[in-house]
């Protein structure tokens, strides 16, 4: 199989990770035969240094005619800490979501029993945990209009909107998801508040009652739904939530694994996917070689199966991820004194792919 992926770095560690994803990926077409074509493309603070623009067209042109979408990280410190800048890294992330058509945002939760005491949480809590939350992208309170501040300066408002459509193809997603693992979906909203949460469950509701009434359909509030993730995280298989909820969400749910470090993400549309680690680009960390690439491999892991259809490759980067932490060799983020870094981290998972 040939395959045609964008590349899109980014910020901070972003190159680094990237780096090791590419590396196994590399690892995983010698192996199976296949032919990867990589097209590199700036976003974020390293487009804005380059042509002034976050996203600029070129490469959007570049995703757009390729067969899926690999990316690091957006951010950077002379952006985030002037609040006057008009031009934003983050901004380059929000438009690539709206050009690309993702709307939904997919995280895998499923820690590893060798790191269970990296957690915070008790073993017997986090032990067992297997869920996915589905996050809506492009709705909510990111995008909603209108938004800013009064005259004075010392008002700000942002605006919360939805429409049915928008809620019914992502909620399609998550029962999708629902039908391969334990045909059991959780809402996760604020209805008994907000407007737009109460669409939400009454649109949920009326599409699973009209196609998925074999499934299992329940609600949490999103507070009861945070503390229920930390105390019982065994009670989840799919979680559906707005943007602003899942956002928050998926990130708390780093404390299942241990790290954000440790989580993929897939953003699916309905022409092009991208896939991406939770976390963010670290710029603290860059050029240290200390970056946990694990969570970036395995979203090249999710564009295998999902993107390409290649399970058995999918599952065999999975496996050399689960060795190589079993084996002690993962950054020290995860193992504490570890004297393995980024790029030793991504050359023993793409070894161990060749070796299997």
């Amino acid at each position: 199989m040939k395959k045609t992926i964008a590349v899109l770095p980014g910020d901070g560690i972003g190159p680094e990770i990237i780096r090791q994803a590419v590396k196994v990926l590399d690892a995983v077409a010698a192996r199976y035969s296949h032919g990867f074509i990589y097209r590199y493309a700036d976003v974020g603070a390293s487009a804005i240094d380059r042509t002034g623009d976050p996203y600029p067209a070129a490469t959007h042109e570049v995703c757009m005619t390729s067969d899926s979408v690999l990316f690091g990280a957006i951010g950077d410190p002379k952006y985030d800490n002037d609040p006057t800048a008009k031009v934003r890294p983050e901004q380059g992330l929000l438009r690539m979501r709206k050009a690309l058509g993702l709307f939904a945002n997919i995280r895998p939760v499923k820690p590893y029993p060798s790191l269970l005491s990296a957690s915070p949480l008790k073993d017997d809590i986090v032990g067992g945990a297997d869920f996915i939350v589905v996050r809506e992208l492009t709705g909510g309170m990111y995008f909603g209009e209108p938004r800013g501040r009064n005259e004075a300066g010392d008002k700000a408002f942002d605006t919360c909107v939805y429409s049915r459509a928008e809620i019914e193809r992502v909620a399609e997603v998550a029962f999708s998801y629902a039908a391969r693992r334990h045909g059991r979906v959780t809402l996760v909203d604020k209805a008994n508040v907000l407007a737009t949460s109460r669409l939400w469950r009454e649109t949920v509701k009326a599409l699973h009652e009209e196609k998925y009434s074999d499934m299992q359909l329940d609600f949490l509030f999103v507070d009861n739904a945070a503390m229920k993730m930390v105390s019982n995280p065994r009670d989840f298989d799919v979680i559906l939530t707005e943007n602003m909820f899942g956002d928050i969400l998926s990130d708390l749910a780093g404390v299942i694994n241990g790290s954000i470090g440790l989580l993929p993400s897939a953003s699916s549309g309905a022409e092009r996917s991208l896939y991406e680690p939770i976390h963010g680009s670290f710029p603290q960390a860059a050029g240290k070689d200390i970056a946990n690439p694990v969570a970036t491999i395995l979203s090249a892991a999710m564009m295998l199966e999902d993107a390409f259809g290649l399970a058995e490759e999918g599952a065999a980067v999975r496996r050399a991820c689960e060795y190589a932490i079993a084996s002690g060799v993962c950054t020290p983020d995860i193992i504490p004194g570890s004297r393995y870094g980024t790029e030793q981290t991504g050359d023993f998972i793409a070894r161990r792919i060749g070796e299997e």
